[in-house]
C-alpha cells in the first residue's frame, strides 16, 4: 500500500494502464517527420474535379462541450414527395494520413483515441484530430481566432480566411415513415458554420432551455436543427418498429470534488439526432461497400440469452427461447413505461447479457452476421475517422469504390485489422473503466461504510461485481456473493478504497 500521504500522479497511472493494456499511446519518431512534412506541403482545400463544392450549405456539428476532435457535421433539407434528405460529411482523415505512412501505422497499431478520465490519449496527433482534419467551426470575421490559416491557400474572395475542410459526404434520403430510401457518397469541400454541444441543444430542442446564442440569432439555424431533429425521430421510431434496442445506460464520469456523485452526458433529442443519423450513415456505407471485402461492425446473437429470458420472467413477461430482438425490444418498452426510474438498471443488465461488439470481415457474396442491438444486417463504423482506425479503413473503401481503382486492402489485411480492432477496442473500454474506478476511488475515499443500492453487473472467475447505483460506480463484490448472477438487485455496504489500484470493494448487506 502507498503511503497515505504521498500524492497519486492519476495522469501517470492512466498511462501506465494504457500499457499494461496493450496500448503504446506515445507518437514514434516517424510520426513528428511526417507532421513536419504535412505542415511544408498540406493537401490543398479545393473544389474542383470529384470535390464538390458544399460550403455554402449550413452545416453545423453537434458534440461533447469540451470535444474539438469533431469527426462529422450535418445538413438537411426537404425534397420533393414529401422526403427529406440529409448530408452527413465526415472529415477526410485519408487525404493527411495515406495507407503505410508512419501516422497511420501508429494508428493502425492504437486502433482508437482512449478517453482515460484524466487525459486523452488520441490515435492521431492532435495537431490533426483537433485540428486540421477536425471539422471545427469556421472563423468569425469579427475576431482573429485563426490567424494562421492562409498556410493552405484558404481564403475567400473577400480575403476572409475560413476553416475550410475535404470531408467525405454520405446523403441518403429519408421517407415520411423514416425509411432510408437511397444512399451516396462522394468527396466534398464543406465548412461548419456552427459548432453546437449536446447539452445546450438538447434543452433547446426540448423547450427545457433557451437557445444557445449561435441558434438564437439565426432564424435559418432553428429552422434546420428543428429539420434534423424531426427526421431523427422518425428513423428512431422505424428503427425501433424494426426490433431495435430501446436502451438507456449511463456511462459515469467521476467529479473530483469530494463528492460521490458523478456527471452524465444524458441522453436528450440532441444525441438522439447524432445517433440515429450516425446509425443510419453507416448502413448507407457498408451497402455501398457490399461488392468489395470491408470491414463489419457487428454484435451477435446474445450468448446468454437464458438469462435475459429469466430476467423477463422475474416481470411476469415471457419472451421466445431462441434470440429475438424484436421481442425482447417490446419487452424493454414495456418496462420503460412502466417503470422509468429502474429502467436504466435493466438496460445497464441487458447490455452486459448481451456482450461487446466485434469486427469482422465481410466478403461478396458472405454476409456478416448483423448487429443484434441495432437490429440491421448491414452496419460498419465510418463516421469517426478521427478517433477509430475502422473508420479511415472504410473512408479509402469508399474512396476506391468512388473511382474505380483495386482495393486498398487485401482480405488478409483486413482480417488482420478486424481482429487487433476488436481486441483494442476491448482494451480501451478495460482502460477506461479502471481509470473510471480510480477517479470514483478519489471521490468515495470519506464514504467507507455507506450502504447502497447496487445491480450485479458481472459474474466471472475473477469474482462478481456491482454498481453502486447511487454512486453510479463499480466495484468488486468481496462479500456476499454467492447465488448471484448478472441483473439481480441488492443493497451492499462500501468496506474498502485503493486509489492507486483502483479498488473499490463492496459487501453484500
Amino acid at each position: 500500500m502507498p503511503n497515505r500521504t504521498s500524492p497519486i500522479d492519476l495522469q501517470l497511472i492512466a498511462k501506465q494502464v494504457m500499457q499494461e493494456r496493450g496500448f503504446n499511446p506515445d507518437f514514434p519518431s516517424g510520426v513528428y517527420r511526417q507532421l513536419a512534412d504535412l505542415h511544408d506541403h498540406p493537401p490543398r482545400l479545393a473544389a474542383g474535379n470529384d470535390v464538390r463544392d458544399l460550403r455554402s450549405m449550413l452545416w453545423s456539428s453537434i458534440d461533447n462541450d469540451s470535444s474539438r476532435d469533431l469527426d462529422q457535421i450535418e445538413f438537411a433539407e426537404t425534397v420533393p414527395g414529401g422526403n427529406t434528405k440529409v448530408r452527413i460529411a465526415i472529415a477526410d482523415v485519408d487525404a493527411f494520413v495515406p495507407k503505410g505512412t508512419p501516422i497511420d501505422q501508429h494508428a493502425a497499431r492504437e486502433t482508437a483515441t482512449v478517453y482515460a478520465g484524466v487525459r486523452n490519449f488520441p490515435m492521431l496527433p492532435e495537431e490533426l484530430s483537433t485540428g486540421e482534419t477536425s471539422l471545427l467551426e469556421g472563423k468569425d470575421k469579427d475576431k482573429d481566432k485563426y490567424k494562421d490559416q492562409d498556410k493552405n491557400d484558404n481564403k475567400d474572395k473577400d480575403g476572409d480566411t475560413n476553416n475550410d475542410r475535404l470531408a467525405v459526404v454520405v446523403e441518403f434520403t429519408v421517407d415520411p415513415e423514416g425509411h432510408v430510401v437511397d444512399g451516396l457518397a462522394y468527396r466534398a469541400l464543406v465548412r461548419n458554420r456552427a459548432q453546437l454541444q449536446y447539452n445546450s441543444l438538447g434543452a433547446w430542442l426540448e423547450g427545457a432551455g433557451p437557445a444557445p446564442e449561435k441558434i438564437a440569432t439565426s432564424s435559418d439555424l432553428q429552422m434546420q436543427l428543428r429539420l434534423q431533429s424531426a427526421i431523427a425521430q422518425k428513423l428512431k421510431t422505424r428503427r425501433f418498429e424494426s426490433g431495435a434496442l430501446s436502451l438507456q445506460t449511463e456511462e459515469p464520469v467521476p467529479l473530483l470534488d469530494g463528492q460521490a456523485d458523478a456527471s452524465f452526458q444524458p441522453r436528450n433529442l440532441a444525441t438522439e439526432l447524432i445517433e440515429d443519423f450516425m446509425i443510419a450513415a453507416n448502413g448507407v456505407v457498408a451497402r455501398m461497400l457490399e461488392n468489395v471485402s470491408s470491414l463489419r461492425r457487428v454484435v451477435r446473437q446474445p450468448r446468454r440469452w437464458d438469462r435475459i429470458v429469466g430476467l423477463a420472467a422475474e416481470y411476469g413477461e415471457q419472451l421466445p427461447a431462441t434470440p429475438d430482438s424484436k421481442a425482447l425490444n417490446d419487452f424493454l418498452l414495456k418496462r420503460k413505461a412502466a417503470d422509468p426510474d429502474h429502467f436504466p438498471e435493466l438496460s445497464l443488465a441487458v447490455v452486459k447479457l448481451i456482450g461487446p461488439g466485434e469486427y469482422v470481415v465481410e466478403r461478396p457474396g458472405e454476409p456478416a452476421p448483423g448487429h443484434f442491438g441495432l437490429a440491421v444486417h448491414d452496419y460498419t463504423h465510418s463516421t469517426a475517422p478521427n478517433r477509430r482506425f475502422a473508420d479511415i479503413v472504410s473512408q479509402r473503401l469508399i474512396k476506391a469504390v468512388l473511382s474505380g481503382a483495386p482495393n486498398p486492402y487485401s482480405d488478409a489485411e483486413l482480417s488482420e485489422i478486424a481482429a487487433n480492432c476488436t481486441v483494442k477496442g476491448n482494451a480501451a473500454r478495460k482502460v477506461e473503466r479502471e481509470m473510471a474506478k480510480r477517479l470514483a476511488a478519489v471521490a468515495l475515499q470519506k464514504r467507507i461504510g455507506t450502504i447502497f443500492d447496487a445491480i450485479v453487473t458481472g459474474v466471472t472467475p475473477r469474482g462478481t461485481f456491482v454498481r453502486a447505483l447511487q454512486a453510479h460506480v463499480e466495484g468488486l463484490l468481496a462479500q456476499g456473493d454467492k447465488g448471484l448472477d448478472v441483473g439481480d438487485r441488492l443493497r451492499v455496504k462500501l468496506i474498502r478504497i485503493d486509489v492507486q489500484q483502483g479498488f473499490i470493494d463492496f459487501a453484500k448487506v
